[in-house]
């Protein structure tokens, strides 16, 4: 879900505001996002001392899957 979520964010996006979507806490979060950062499904940039998630290449392929999916369930 979270993958879908960053998918059709369409801007920039952080891992509390991410959390909040979600309606997961936020470390738990975070710990997903390194998993899928080692998976290379997303990328953090830095941004000052805050970091921007992005989805990769790979990880918009996924995302479009899982949402396509879920469409037809």
């Amino acid at each position: 879900m979270m993958l879908v979520t960053l998918l059709n964010s369409g801007s920039s996006i952080y891992a509390s505001t991410l959390a909040k979507t979600v309606d997961c806490t936020y470390s738990h979060v975070v710990k997903i996002l390194q998993e899928m950062n080692k998976g290379g499904l997303v990328s953090f940039k830095k941004q000052g001392r805050l970091k921007i998630l992005e989805l990769t290449k790979k990880g918009q392929d996924v995302a479009k899957n899982l949402d396509a999916v879920k469409n037809i369930v």
